[in-house]
This record gives structure tokens, sequence and C-alpha cells, in this order.
């Protein structure tokens, strides 16, 4: 009797336990089943004003406006301290009359829309604007891509967008805080996500353009790429394609590397109307490849790929003291080490893994000025050569190094990450960007020994050249001071 009533217990203990699990596993089923219904914010699905966003997602617009601390000042990056030589290697080009460092992601429509270089170039085209405001995919849906992006900025798509936008240029309901100067229609909310679900999506049809060429699937793309794809809509080289409507693209014809890019993009100005580059220089009369932010690729390919770009960028906090949510503030890991680098790295101390990100950026910055410095020179000889009317192949092989040497200087000086992303890369691409001008300068010297011109005097003119813009006070005053008597403009009316 005694073990027949021990063996009831042991069955009901067994029935009470099991019957728990039961309801436990129909909760966390329930939980679950709930989790994956699709989100509906009720929004229109194409919503564009980021400002829509603001009372449904409190915490992530909270996180988004961080993007406007400290960031209120525009500061040249000619300045000596910062990249010196610019105005002489863009020279003939708006970048060489204005540009400035970044700021945060609401100050970018603002910051286009008032740089000199498209306030001064009445022939510029809307296509500027496809990656700096949520606007765009509805103006694509308005003038269809042959249209879009070749309309002229200022005449035809600001007065669009400005009346399609509204007035309100950023001012939220209230009346108080002030976005930005169009920050409600910066890059923002509907860039990244669908506007009623609210899952990551691509936007901008330049990406998924670029990725048919290289033959990837992002229809069935993943949770883990799309957190990077989302960023390769604008964070990369492209260019306005001249035989496709002006419309953006990237060069990704023959792969992600600084090198399959350049191949492409001699593939494409070797063909008939192709895009042979951005402007020609008024120094060397050469036509000019102008690079743009190429983070996505040069992070391709470097040891970081395994990870996605939020992961780093857009890293989970815990914003109420209870509550996980992605950041929104978009900017250097550095500034949120402990979520976005120690979570991997967690055998590194803080202080370790700021300066090694340091080490690696200093490095990349005496290399990037010594590529610059190197660029500016041959473009000199190259004006010597033309001045002096050398023979006009040894010019045009000149030009070519010139061309090279300055593509390869300018991808990793226009990417962000300072070298991070790819160290090795980064700097292999300085290192033949330093090559190829230095073997421009090499067959300079020889054409022009030639003919009895003085190599010395003319380093010295040159050299009194780049100090005359560096020291020019006036930033956006520093490109004139590049081109001179010694060193007239040259570049083909």
């Amino acid at each position: 009797m005694k073990i027949m009533h021990s063996t009831n217990k042991k069955s009901l203990l067994l029935l009470i336990i099991s019957a728990f699990l039961m309801l436990v596993l129909v909760g966390c089923s329930g939980s679950k089943a709930q989790e994956e219904e699709p989100m509906n914010t009720g929004l229109d699905p194409n919503e564009w004003n980021n400002l829509a966003f603001k009372d449904k997602f409190p915490l992530h617009w909270e996180s988004y406006m961080k993007n406007m601390e400290n960031e209120k000042e525009v500061l040249p990056k000619n300045d000596p301290s910062i990249e010196p030589l610019l105005p002489i290697v863009w020279n003939g080009f708006g970048f060489a009359v204005e540009y400035n460092l970044t700021r945060g992601h609401t100050y970018a429509f603002e910051d286009q829309m008032n740089v000199r270089r498209i306030t001064g170039n009445p022939n510029a085209v809307s296509a500027c604007m496809s990656c700096k405001t949520t606007v765009f995919p509805a103006m694509i849906e308005e003038f269809g891509p042959e249209r879009a992006y070749k309309l002229n900025y200022h005449d035809e798509a600001l007065p669009w967008l400005e009346e399609f936008a509204g007035d309100d240029k950023g001012m939220m309901t209230d009346g108080k805080g002030n976005v930005a100067e169009w920050g409600h229609a910066s890059v923002g909310c509907a860039t990244c996500h669908d506007p009623v679900t609210m899952e990551l999506r691509i936007s901008l049809p330049q990406l998924t353009d670029a990725l048919d060429r290289l033959g990837f699937d992002y229809e069935n793309a993943t949770q883990h790429d799309m957190r990077s794809l989302v960023c390769a809509q604008c964070h990369v080289e492209y260019y306005f394609d001249p035989l496709n409507d002006l419309q953006t693209t990237f060069p990704w014809g023959y792969g992600l590397t600084f090198e399959d890019q350049w191949e492409y993009s001699e593939y494409q100005a070797s063909r008939e109307g192709g895009f042979k580059g951005e402007y020609v220089s008024t120094i060397s009369n050469t036509p000019i490849l102008k690079a743009q932010h190429p983070e996505y690729e040069l992070w391709s390919y470097g040891p970081h790929q395994t990870v996605s770009c939020a992961d780093c960028h857009m890293p989970y906090q815990r914003v109420d003291g209870k509550k996980k949510i992605s950041s929104h503030r978009w900017g250097s890991p550095l500034v949120t080490i402990e979520e976005s680098c120690r979570t991997c790295h967690g055998d590194k101390s803080a202080t370790y893994l700021e300066t090694r990100v340091e080490d690696i950026q200093d490095r990349h910055k005496v290399q990037l000025l010594r590529a610059q410095d190197i660029g500016a020179t041959a473009h000199y000889y190259v004006n010597r050569m033309i001045t002096r009317g050398v023979d006009e192949e040894k010019i045009k092989e000149a030009q070519s190094l010139v061309r090279e040497g300055q593509w390869f200087w300018d991808m990793p000086a226009a990417e962000n990450s300072y070298g991070f992303h790819n160290p090795d890369g980064a700097m292999a691409s300085f290192a033949r960007s330093i090559d190829k001008s230095q073997e421009a300068i090499l067959v300079a010297t020889r054409a022009l020994m030639a003919i009895g011109e003085d190599i010395e005097e003319l380093e010295r003119q040159i050299e009194i050249t780049k100090q005359n813009v560096i020291n020019e006070t006036v930033s956006h005053e520093k490109h004139k001071q590049a081109i001179n008597d010694w060193f007239p403009n040259v570049r083909d009316n």
C-alpha cells in the first residue's frame, strides 16, 4: 500500500508538471505568433515625411534626433589641418570651391542645398538629390526614371520638391524643435523602412540595378544582409550615366573592390558616349573620376565584412532602463564603443580598442596626405608639359597616370571610416596612387628636361603655389590660388 501510494503521488506530480509545461508552451507559442504578426503602422505606404514616424516610435525618434547633437558647425575639409590640397587636385570642379566635413543625416538635404558646388552650378541635375531626400522615389514616380534624374536642380527639381514637401521644412507640429532645414524630407525613416510594416527595404533603384549586375538575389536577402544593404543605397561610389538618362549608377559591373571599380569605370569611359569623369582638371586638362563615399565597398572586402553596418553603427541599446532598440544615431562606433565594439571584443578594454582605431586612422591620414601631395605635384608637371608644348603622346601618357593616381587616392580618401573598414585595402589603394602619380612625374620630367626645363625651378614654383593655397584664409577662394601665371588654366573649352 505504501508503494502504491508513493506511485500515485509521483503520477500526480508528473501530471501537474506536464500540464504546467503545456501552458508555458502554449503561452510561448501565442507570444511568438503575436510577435511574428506583421506590424501595421497605419501610415500611408508612400509616406516620406520623417516627422510622421515621431509619435509612433518615440524612443527611436529620440535616438534619431541625436544626429543633430554637436554638429551645428559647418567645417570646410580643405582646412590646412585636414586636407589642404583639395583645391588643387579638384581644380575645375565644384568640390574645389566648397567641400565640408559630413554632419548628421538630419542635415543631409540642407547641406546639399546650401553648398556652393550646387548653388554656384546652374547646370546641376536632380540626380544629386537621389541620396539626400526621402522624396526622391516620389520624384521617380512623378517623372519616370528617364526624366527624374536629369531635371535641372534649380529650375525644375527644387520647385517641384518644395511644392510636394510643403513649407514646414522640419518644424514639428508644436512649433518647437527644428529637425534641420528640410530635415523632414532629409534621408531618414522611409529610406530604409517600409512605412507600413517597418520592414527593412531598398527604396532606391540604383542599388537594385547594381545588385542585378552582380547577380545578387536581393529579393531573398537575409535580415543580416538588409542591415547593410539599406546603407549601401547611398554609402557607395556612383556616377550619373550619360548612356542611361543620367541615372545614378554604381560602377559595380566587375565587382566591389577599388581595383574592380577602376577597371569598370575605364570600360565605361571607352564606350561611345560613355562616362569619362565628373570634370576635366583646369591644371592638367585630365578627365577626372571624382570618388564619392565608398564605405560599403571598402567594408565588403575588409576584416569586418561578416558583421553588418548596423551592428557597429546602429548597435542595440537599452534606452529606458529596460527596452532595447537599435540606435538611430548614425555615426562613429567610438561614441558607442561598449555596444558597438566590446560586444564582440569583450576581451579588450575600451581604451585599447579606441587606441587601436586611432592608430589605424592616423597611419591612414599620413598616407592620404602623402598621396594627395604627390598627386597635386603631378597635375602641375603635366601643366608645364602643356604650356611648353611637349609631344602630345607624352602628355596623354602622363595624363592617364594622373587620372589613375587620383582615383586610387580619392577612393580611400572619400571613404568616411578613415581606413578602418579595410586598413589593408585602403593602404594598397594609396600605394597604387603614389606609384602612378610618381610615374606621371617621371614621364613629365624626362620630357621637360629634353627641352631644357629647369626642374628645380619648377619644383620651387609648385611649392610656392601649394603654400599660397594653404595660406588663403577664405575657404571658397582657395581654388583661385591654384591657378597663376606659372600654371595657367589649360582646360580645353
